[in-house]
C-alpha cells in the first residue's frame, strides 16, 4: 500500500498493479480503520456479472470546450492518461440479473422463471449506477468497440490495445479498479503491471468487446437485504427499515495511455454522443462548475451551431 495525493488534492491510497477484492482489500488496509471498510453487519446483497459495451466521460464547462475545440480527448493536467469509466444501462441490469439466476438456479422451472420478480435494480444504489454526475453537467458516452477502434487506429498504428492491471484505488468510501489501456508501442514501459486476463473469479475482465464486471460493493446504501429461497429458486428482496448501513462502494475507470495526443472523433460524433447531467452529491468538482440546463443547452449550441437537435439528458436506469 503507497499513498499520494492526487491531482484534485485529496489524499489516497493505492496497490499498484493490482485488483484487490474487499476481503483482501480489509486485510491489507486494516491499520487505517476506515469506518466504512471494516464494517460487518452488510446485508445480503446480489454478487451479479455485468457484461458492459459502453463507456462515459465526464467533464465541466471547460473540459467541454476543449473537446470540441480540438475534437477529441487529451490527458487532463497535461497528464499522459484519459480517463473513462464503465456506463451501466437499464438492459445491462436485466441482462446481469438473468444471467446470476440462470447460474444460481440452474434447475428452475418455466414457472419459477415467470414467478421470479425483479429485484437487481433496487441494489443498483451507489454511483456507479447513478445517472448523476460527479465531474460536471457533460456526459460523452461511447460504444467501447469504437473508442478502442479509433485508440487502435490513431495510437496503436492499426495494432490491438494492450490492456493491465493498472490499480486498486481506496478513497474514504470508494474503491476504483483501474484497468490500463496503451500501445504495443509501450509495452517495455507498462511490463511490472500484470495483462489484464479473462479470469473468470477477477473483479474486472475483458471478452469479445465488452468489459466484464464483477462488483464488490454495488449498493453504497445498503437499504435492502437479498433472500434466497433455494427450495423455490428464487430471489426475493427485504427492505431492512429506517436504518440503512452505509458501506464501501466500487466501480471501474479505464485509463488511456495518449501521452500528448488527442483522441479525435469526428465533431458531429461528439455532439451525437453527448448528453447533459445533473449533479451529484457530493461531488468531487467544485459546486459552481456545474451548469443548468439552460446554461447548458446554450454552450452546446454555441459549440456545434450547425446542430439543432435538443440536447439530451442522461436518465435514471430505473
Amino acid at each position: 500500500m503507497e499513498t499520494r495525493t492526487n491531482s484534485r488534492g485529496y489524499e489516497e491510497r493505492y496497490w499498484e498493479g493490482r485488483h484487490l477484492k474487499l476481503t483482501d482489500l480489509k486485510e491489507e488496509a486494516k491499520d487505517l480503520k476506515n469506518q466504512y471498510l471494516v464494517k460487518e453487519n452488510i446485508p445480503l446483497s446480489p454478487r451479479p456479472e455485468f457484461h458492459l459495451s459502453h463507456l462515459k466521460h465526464d467533464t465541466n464547462k471547460v473540459g467541454l470546450r476543449g473537446i470540441r475545440w480540438k475534437n477529441g480527448f487529451e490527458g487532463p493536467h497535461e497528464e499522459s492518461l484519459l480517463w473513462w469509466s464503465l456506463a451501466v444501462t437499464p438492459d445491462d441490469i436485466t441482462s446481469a440479473e438473468r444471467r446470476l439466476l440462470e447460474t444460481t438456479y440452474p434447475d428452475r422451472t418455466e414457472e419459477q422463471v415467470q414467478m421470479q420478480q425483479s429485484f437487481l435494480g433496487k441494489f443498483a444504489t451507489s454511483p456507479s449506477f447513478s445517472e448523476l454526475s460527479r465531474l460536471g453537467s457533460y456526459r460523452f458516452t461511447f460504444p467501447l468497440e469504437e473508442l478502442l477502434e479509433a485508440y487502435s487506429q490513431q495510437l496503436c498504428n492499426g495494432d490491438q490495445p494492450v490492456m493491465r492491471v493498472y490499480e486498486t484505488v481506496l478513497h474514504k468510501q470508494e474503491v476504483v479498479y483501474v484497468v490500463l489501456v496503451h500501445s504495443p508501442a509501450n509495452q517495455e514501459l507498462f511490463s511490472h503491471r500484470p495483462l489484464l486476463t479473462d479470469d473468470p473469479n477477477s473483479v474486472c475482465s475483458y471478452r469479445d468487446g465488452c468489459f466484464i464486471w464483477r462488483p464488490e460493493a454495488m449498493c453504497e446504501t445498503h437499504s435492502y437485504e437479498l433472500i434466497l429461497r433455494s427450495d423455490e429458486n428464487q430471489m426475493e428482496v427485504r427492505n431492512v427499515g429506517s436504518y440503512p448501513q452505509f458501506y464501501v462502494w466500487d466501480h471501474v475507470s479505464v485509463a488511456l495511455h495518449v501521452g500528448k495526443q488527442v483522441l479525435n472523433f469526428d465533431p458531429a460524433k461528439l455532439r451525437q454522443n453527448l448528453k447533459y447531467c445533473k449533479g451529484a452529491k457530493p461531488t468531487i468538482v467544485k459546486p459552481w462548475e456545474f451548469d443548468n440546463l439552460q446554461q447548458a443547452e446554450e454552450t452546446v449550441r454555441d459549440l456545434w451551431p450547425d446542430d439543432s437537435s435538443p440536447l439530451e439528458r442522461a436518465e435514471p436506469l430505473s
